[in-house]
């Protein structure tokens, strides 16, 4: 990766506790490039705005900045059209709308809901919610001893009385890369739709929703060098147009009458209120920069990174690394002895590291692992090979701190 791609992110170039920032937790949140906080800045110096209402002059901008921003996810994923493309805060608030609308009206006692102990709690819970509200029955494909998934497994745990497959494309623990394309295959097979949990996905590979056929997919844009609070939800148009709105208010409705209303057409009847339209045009940013670099760029070199980094770290005697030996993304979980991930985080901090600890909202996978938490790196396009040797270095000062508890 060109080196002049990290002197694009400001916030990089401090130190912390006297430290040069090494920042890897990135799959928690990434980091902002200019070129997107500079859009964000320029829409509100120049184009603030409501959208969709005013016909004056900074009306008409800021529409056309927030409508072209949901061009550029349509043609970032590939969607066919861009009424296919939901805005909303974020994958959470996409997959719960999944949940509450398509899901609450499609399923009944004895249907099936497909996830695997690995979801992330938002594409655990809201179907959690469902199964209880419905009647429907949660089901679990098995997981191999390094975390993958067999089609064979796919196969029996699918049936016929299966409505809804959710599952993440990529684990935010494991770095596994599911197999979506013939997961979806499967599920269609037998009358089912596919829900694609992206959070991890988007930011790191090209994505192609008609190649996966997925029914749903959901993504961050604060994942992918973008805003927090925005994100989208693709779906199908058939299937978005038959569901129902879970949000009233301005701005969805087509009219409205004191005992009755109806909606407005694809995407804006899912989106009531005065919707996130900064955060639109900083995703709208994120995207002409990730695409600048290319995406393919972006996931080999954060292959090499993470090949790199389990080599390396796989030296550290004591330490125990989670998922496949060879991964495909830049997420490496681990533990070091029986020294708390907290601790190991804390230090680690001291020497300017910022790594994540805790369950990463993922304690069913926890338990699966029989630990009650662990320590993650997760690398990005601005991460280096000196990011790792810091990450090792620190590792083993804080082995030896902690003594015997390594």
């Amino acid at each position: 990766m060109n080196p002049s791609i990290r002197e694009q992110f400001p916030i990089l170039h401090q130190e912390i506790n006297g430290h040069p920032l090494a920042y890897l937790d990135s799959a928690a949140t990434s980091q902002k490039p200019r070129a997107v906080i500079d859009a964000v800045k320029h829409y509100y110096e120049y184009e603030n705005s409501n959208v969709h209402r005013g016909v004056h002059t900074l009306g008409s901008r800021a529409t056309d900045a927030y409508e072209g921003a949901r061009e550029k996810v349509a043609k970032f994923i590939n969607a066919r059209r861009t009424q296919e493309i939901i805005f909303t805060r974020g994958t959470t608030t996409a997959l719960n709308l999944v949940a509450s609308s398509y899901a609450r009206a499609n399923c009944k006692e004895g249907d099936e809901i497909v996830l695997t102990q690995m979801e992330h709690h938002s594409n655990l819970i809201p179907w959690q919610q469902v199964a209880k509200e419905t009647g429907a029955t949660l089901k679990y494909i098995p997981l191999q001893p390094d975390g993958h998934i067999e089609l064979a497994d796919v196969e029996q745990t699918i049936t016929s009385r299966t409505k809804i497959v959710a599952i993440a494309y990529v684990s935010n623990v494991m770095g596994l890369v599911h197999p979506v394309k013939q997961i979806a295959e499967i599920a269609h097979r037998n009358g089912a739709v596919i829900v694609v949990d992206g959070a991890q996905s988007t930011p790191h590979m090209k994505v192609d929703v008609q190649e996966l056929d997925c029914d749903f997919y959901a993504l961050s844009g604060h994942k992918m060098c973008g805003p927090t609070g925005i994100g989208a939800l693709y779906g199908k148009k058939a299937l978005l147009e038959s569901m129902e709105p879970i949000e009233f208010g301005g701005e969805m409705i087509n009219d409205v009458g004191l005992y009755d209303s109806n909606w407005k057409e694809l995407p804006w009847k899912f989106e009531g209120g005065t919707p996130i339209i900064a955060g639109a045009v900083g995703l709208g940013a994120a995207i002409d920069f990730l695409e600048q670099i290319g995406m393919d760029e972006i996931a080999h070199h954060e292959g090499v990174l993470a090949a790199y980094a389990t080599e390396r770290l796989s030296e550290i005697e004591g330490l125990t690394i989670y998922g496949p030996a060879k991964r495909h993304v830049g997420v490496v979980t681990f533990n070091l002895g029986e020294v708390h991930p907290h601790d190991v985080a804390t230090v680690l901090d001291a020497s300017g590291i910022a790594i994540r600890a805790g369950h990463h909202c993922c304690q069913p996978l926890m338990r699966w692992l029989e630990v009650s938490s662990t320590a993650r790196a997760s690398f990005y396009l601005y991460n280096n090979e000196q990011d790792v040797d810091r990450l090792v270095s620190a590792l083993i000062q804080t082995k030896e701190y902690f003594g015997d508890a390594t």
